[in-house]
């Protein structure tokens, strides 16, 4: 009998490492061991896939880090909100994307799903790309507009003119991860997007230490990688089966017509919401990152490094918060609202567990970390304290991400919007606001007493008011009577 090699063989530290979390957590009575399984398996593909993608930021920000210093650093995280208002369009379309495809993908109706890809597509790179153009023709501009250092401005308009050429490919990635796990598959997804990262990171170091392009060289490998990604999830989806992974769970078709406007109406009702919730968490980066830069390109730099390490510890609530979905919802499909309010805690005080053990071991090693990104030693200092302040508020996002699991599953989606506005533009920024004097002038003070602890505050803030707003709607359990309008039948409650 021939050996047939597949993927499932290669052995899978994720997983394990989040068992072990797991089964400690059943050992002690928290969780039962089943669930830990069923929940593992939901989340950890996400996990990668969360990590690969919030790599590619962080290798840009250590690479220019250590090659530049700090005003490249703060002149790539200027940048970096424009680039995230493309992924908030892209996010918000590809959110319609994967519930018109999952619908489509059960019923068996191949051809409306191949069009609710295409549609979302043309929709993405219709947004995309007028982006893309507005971000290349005037980069200078758009990063005056956030920051005052003249270093950290031409840094983040060099980088904002070279990734901009990646904008809309990254936005359609987007598009066909989400097909792919509204079809079941978040393993592919998640190797197609952890190789971009790989390609990333190579093609930064070759291109910001070899060649000494400096941001330029990291803008590149972020487009290059995208364009590669995107590739490849075209080839895969078009021809039904990709190298090495084999066959995919669907295949899209190009035939004509490949939009309707029923279907721009469908994937435009149901993405602009989301596109717009996206837009406001994003947009909270441009006034914060204005009010940063007064204190100087040194802390801006150490803010940014600390919000990288921040996004990359917070990778496992995109698993877990998926899996909370996924598992509440068929709970609550079946009328059985109370193993779905069980299923919903569990999940919540399982991932909180791991972002209580990933927090404390990067607080362990703080200034190991921020060596990665600095070697000046009169900046390490300010920037470990960030990334200590950056592992106590991350713990606050797990809980954020577990308690929105079941009101996304239930279709009690405002509160967790209500959360971020709260904890961003009620809190964060005008605490932020309070250590900042006035706008930098020679030969005068720009901070206040509260200096840099009001940056402290605000870090922790603006991930404490969303989780206290989100799990106390958890807690309230009026999620689980509002399922009840959105189930596929009727069923009382228990």
């Amino acid at each position: 009998m021939a050996f047939r090699w597949s993927w499932s063989d290669v052995p899978n530290p994720f997983r394990w490492l989040l068992l072990a979390v797991g089964y400690a957590l059943a050992r002690v009575g928290i969780i039962d061991a089943r669930r830990v399984e069923r929940t593992t398996d939901l989340a950890w593909p996400r996990i990668v896939t969360g990590i690969a993608r919030m790599s590619k930021s962080a290798a840009d920000v250590a690479m220019v880090g250590i090659a530049l210093g700090p005003a490249a650093i703060g002149g790539v995280g200027l940048a970096t909100p424009y680039w995230g208002i493309g992924f908030a369009f892209g996010g918000g379309i590809a959110g319609a994307t994967i519930g018109l495809v999952s619908q489509r993908y059960g019923a068996g109706a191949e051809e409306d799903l191949s069009r609710a890809v295409t549609t979302s597509a043309l929709i993405v790179a219709a947004l995309a790309i007028p982006l893309a153009v507005l971000f290349g023709a005037v980069p200078e501009r758009l990063i005056a507009l956030v920051g005052d250092d003249p270093n950290s401005i031409a840094y983040g308009a060099d980088y904002l003119r070279t990734v901009a050429v990646g904008l809309p490919f990254a936005a359609l990635n987007l598009i066909g991860s989400r097909t792919l796990v509204g079809a079941d598959d978040a393993w592919t997804p998640m190797v197609l997007r952890a190789g971009g990262a790989v390609v990333n990171i190579a093609i930064n170091a070759v291109l910001i230490f070899a060649f000494g392009m400096g941001v330029v060289g990291a803008a590149i490998g972020t487009a290059v990688a995208n364009v590669l990604v995107l590739a490849a999830f075209t080839v895969g989806l078009t021809a039904g089966r990709l190298p090495l992974i084999g066959e995919l769970p669907v295949q899209i078709s190009l035939a004509a017509p490949r939009a309707t406007l029923e279907e721009v109406r469908n994937v435009l009702e149901i993405g602009t919401p989301l596109a717009f919730t996206n837009i406001a968490r994003r947009a909270a980066q441009f006034p914060m990152l204005a009010l940063v830069a007064m204190f100087g390109p040194n802390v801006l730099a150490a803010y940014i490094v600390a919000r990288r390490v921040r996004g990359l510890m917070n990778t496992p609530g995109w698993g877990f918060s998926l899996a909370s979905s996924s598992l509440v919802g068929q709970e609550l499909g079946t009328g059985d609202e109370s193993d779905a309010d069980t299923y919903g805690r569990e999940v919540l005080w399982f991932g909180t567990a791991v972002y209580v053990v990933s927090g404390a071991i990067v607080l362990v090693f703080a200034e190991q970390v921020g060596r990665i990104f600095v070697d000046d030693p009169s900046i390490l200092p300010l920037v470990t304290s960030f990334i200590a302040v950056a592992c106590v508020s991350v713990v606050f996002l797990g809980i954020s991400s577990g308690a929105t699991g079941p009101l996304r599953a239930s279709g009690d989606t405002n509160w967790p919007f209500y959360g971020q506005v709260l904890g961003r533009y009620v809190f964060a920024i005008p605490v932020t606001a309070l250590g900042v004097y006035a706008v930098p002038l020679p030969h005068l003070e720009a901070v206040t007493p509260l200096g840099i602890g009001a940056l402290y505050a605000a870090l922790i803030l603006e991930t404490l008011v969303p989780a206290v707003v989100t799990y106390y709607r958890f807690e309230a359990g009026h999620w689980k009577a509002i399922s009840r309008t959105y189930r596929p039948e009727s069923s009382p409650g228990d």
